[in-house]
């Protein structure tokens, strides 16, 4: 009798644990866009709320505090940018496919999410000065490493290229122009934006040559 009552306490308890993630994981991305807008720097738990339709007092039941919500939210983001490439990896049939479908959709989120990007920026330059930040951050960029080398090798394939670089030569690399092409976007200047995407297949050959 007492395992079944303990049993069934613990699937309560569960239930509660499920509930709980299930909430912060709704709350993290329903205010995501505010966070973005406002930046790290700029926010607290207060003003996230007064730029939303939650109460301060919903958000303190559910994060610590800021950070604690910032990188929820970054992590809930970032579950589905990490895999925003396999689609176009998936149905590529010749390089030159991959690597124009690639290029298109690289800048297509950098102008739709920017602000979202900047936020992702925002937050991995903290983790140089916050620790708290430090494992999220790592595992995040881990997850978009292997994002970019699953495009990269894969684009090497149907060339019948080889890399001679490591999968993180080839994340920092993108990710390099991803952050100048966001920075530039940001501050009005197209043409910059244009130059790098008109550079960015001549960058993939490369890598994979």
């Amino acid at each position: 009798m007492t395992q079944v009552a303990d049993s069934k306490h613990e699937r309560i308890a569960r239930r509660q644990v499920d509930k709980f993630d299930a909430r912060r994981t709704e709350l993290a991305v329903a205010t995501l866009h505010t966070l973005a807008e406002l930046g790290y720097a700029r926010t607290s738990l207060r003003e996230i709320a007064q730029n939303s339709e939650f109460s301060h007092g919903v958000l303190h039941y559910y994060f610590a505090d800021k950070r604690d919500l910032v990188t929820e939210a970054v992590r809930q983001y970032e579950a589905v940018c990490v895999t925003r490439y396999d689609d176009v990896v998936a149905r590529a049939t010749t390089a030159e496919q991959l690597r124009d479908e690639f290029v298109a959709m690289f800048f297509d989120t950098l102008a739709q999410d920017a602000p979202l990007h900047r936020l992702w920026y925002d937050l991995r330059n903290q983790s140089l000065f916050d620790e708290t930040f430090r494992a999220d951050v790592l595992e995040i960029d881990g997850r978009r490493e292997d994002m970019v080398w699953r495009v990269v090798s894969r684009y090497a394939e149907l060339s019948g290229g080889t890399l001679s670089v490591s999968p993180a030569v080839v994340y920092v690399t993108l990710d390099g122009i991803f952050h100048r092409a966001l920075l530039h976007h940001l501050g009005g200047q197209a043409d910059t934006v244009a130059s790098l995407r008109h550079e960015l297949p001549g960058v993939i050959a490369l890598l994979a040559a």
